[in-house]
């Protein structure tokens, strides 16, 4: 493995709703310039394995990756040369997770809720047509979302704030942490035996294995990918809409680069201002 200065974390979720064609030409571009300089790209989604995976194949993708929000942390078998503690064979990788099963989510959920007083109904009590009914999403795509590995997905139905509020609160006090989404709410388990969280572990491996003092560049778009710009050393803010910002990042943000363009051509700018770094 070559020994680059920084590592690049890229949030594709929204990047990649708007790439169609032609568009995505900018980041395979981008993509190829920093695999020459062998500058790692990593992956991360709010997605699954199983929907990041065709993405992976179709940029021959070859370095770690992050799914669910940074539950599970993905490394390809022989990437590093190194003891992996926590780590768990996947079939051609391995995982760390840094989130508690989705069985234990599954199960916890209806626990909580009846609790709380609230009427949840999480994935893992729908079929793939009723996901796909609520969501907008394909019948495939339903299905590579519900593979869940890492926490669920639910609906709160007849949602108020009060109910919101008091759902959020007893999940907290049970260990568990209550995402509110527009219609999906996340709902997981941290694990803390894995320390700072899977940006961190993982530049703390590239640092062993290349025995030096790499930095981390984030790329996002949305407060979504918060997760992954707060845990980097420079973060690159890419437009959600022409010249217009998620103030949310902004706010947590102050310092971040802000790339000019939006979508595909955006997130391709950014890998290049992250390459000029390298």
């Amino acid at each position: 493995m070559l020994s680059p200065r920084h590592i690049i974390f890229a949030a594709v979720d929204h990047m990649f709703q708007q790439a169609s064609g032609d568009r995505a030409g900018a980041v395979s571009d981008a993509l190829e310039a920093l695999a020459r300089r062998g500058v790692p790209v990593v992956l991360c989604s709010h997605g699954t394995r199983a929907q990041l995976e065709p993405l992976r194949r179709k940029l021959e993708h070859v370095h770690p990756f992050l799914v669910e929000g940074g539950g599970g942390l993905f490394i390809p078998d022989g990437y590093f040369n190194l003891h992996l503690e926590g780590a768990t064979r996947f079939g051609r990788s391995f995982c760390v997770p840094f989130a508690r099963s989705h069985a234990e989510a599954a199960a916890a959920l209806p626990e909580i809720a009846e609790e709380a007083g609230a009427s949840v109904v999480g994935f893992a009590q729908m079929s793939v047509r009723e996901i796909a009914r609520n969501t907008g999403l394909s019948a495939h795509d339903a299905e590579l979302y519900r593979q869940r590995e890492f926490g669920e997905v639910f609906f709160l139905a007849g949602e108020t704030e009060k109910i919101a509020r008091r759902f959020s609160e007893v999940a907290r006090k049970k260990g568990w942490e209550a995402v509110p989404g527009d219609p999906l709410w996340e709902f997981r388990g941290r694990l803390t035996r894995n320390g700072p969280g899977a940006v961190r572990h993982l530049m703390a491996i590239y640092r062993k294995a290349l025995h030096g003092k790499q930095r981390s560049i984030g790329i996002g778009s949305s407060a979504g990918d918060l997760y992954v710009l707060s845990a980097t050393d420079t973060a690159v803010i890419v437009p959600l809409r022409e010249d217009e910002y998620d103030q949310r990042l902004l706010a947590a943000l102050p310092h971040a680069i802000r790339a000019g363009q939006l979508g595909p051509e955006g997130w391709g700018e950014a890998l290049m201002l992250a390459l000029k770094k390298s």
